[in-house]
């Protein structure tokens, strides 16, 4: 079982880690999916992360997938009350479907519902920031989904400091929902971007972390170590393009390293890392097999030492010392 924690101040207790669920009708067919949010339960997480846009990009698909196969496997399964579902709102989901308007968010909310099989959703996140709606008008949005029950608690996600803290300012002002969470880009690559502002930022305001691309889209497993190696999955070749670099490889060395001396895999060693920084209540990996969300499972509960941090901290500086 694994150690739940506190959401923010939402009251939600979640699992170290939350399942990606972008995976589901793209890269794990229903199928697969069922099995996959089974064995997730079973091992004793239950934190489930979507969006209401998985999968548009795949040709074919208009969105709303995930959320539909997951819908389908509450209703199958009967585990609602055993899982914590966040998803999102925001992103395009046709025409003139996007952004934070309070007419749009009502709506999106209510297709995002249908689609889970579900009365309530635990988590409802605005997908990015919606410069064109003021602030004041979505926030008093959502918190008139919780108070009619329809939402838990709300979240942000690919916020800036300063609009997140703008945010916060106004529930504050207001007396009003406030976002309990932020799901920012962050694992040992991508750093600067959340730990210069957004994360004193989260812990001053007490602000869960719920980051996504936890392995950077597969390359912190190791699997990506030459060009060659972009044909090995649908986004290998974006994959290679980004971290394949000198400072991409001094970070999979010291994952090697850590790796070999705990008997772990790198992927491990990285959400490990990720996990044991105070700032961050639960990363979001995705998995499209058993024995890779097995993988997963192992790395929660895999405990760095001060020393092992350290040096993985310093092989991953922007600019090393």
């Amino acid at each position: 079982m694994s150690q739940l924690r506190s959401l923010g101040r939402s009251g939600l207790l979640v699992s170290p880690l939350a399942f990606g669920g972008n995976v589901f009708g793209w890269t794990a067919d229903e199928a697969t999916s069922f099995r996959l949010l089974d064995a997730w339960v079973d091992a004793g997480f239950n934190f489930i992360d979507t969006a209401d846009v998985y999968s548009a990009w795949v040709p074919g698909h208009t969105g709303g997938e995930s959320e539909t196969i997951i819908g389908k496997w509450l209703k199958q399964s009967g585990k609602r009350n055993r899982v914590v579902v966040a998803t999102k709102v925001g992103k395009p989901m046709g025409e003139g479907k996007s952004g934070l308007s309070p007419a749009y968010i009502r709506e999106a909310v209510e297709a995002s519902l249908k689609r889970l099989q579900t009365d309530f959703i635990d988590l409802y996140q605005s997908h990015d920031d919606d410069a064109a709606t003021p602030l004041e008008d979505s926030l008093q949005a959502f918190d008139e989904l919780i108070k009619a029950g329809k939402v838990r608690a709300i979240g942000a996600s690919n916020y800036s400091a300063p609009r997140l803290a703008e945010a916060l300012d106004v529930s504050e002002r207001l007396g009003i929902a406030r976002y309990e969470s932020l799901q920012p880009l962050y694992n040992l690559y991508d750093r600067a971007v959340f730990e210069d502002e957004l994360e004193p930022l989260c812990l001053k305001r007490e602000v869960g972390v719920i980051n996504f691309y936890a392995l950077a889209a597969g390359f912190l497993t190791g699997k990506y170590r030459t060009e060659a190696d972009a044909s090995k999955s649908a986004r290998g070749a974006n994959t290679t393009k980004k971290y394949l670099n000198p400072r991409g490889l001094r970070i999979l060395e010291a994952l090697d390293k850590v790796a070999q001396q705990y008997n772990a895999k790198p992927g491990q060693v990285a959400i490990a890392w990720q996990i044991a920084r105070p700032s961050i209540t639960a990363p979001i990996a995705s998995a499209t097999s058993i024995a890779q969300l097995e993988e997963l499972v192992v790395a929660t509960q895999l405990k760095l030492d001060a020393g092992t941090i350290q040096m993985l901290d310093r092989a991953s500086a922007e600019d090393p010392a």
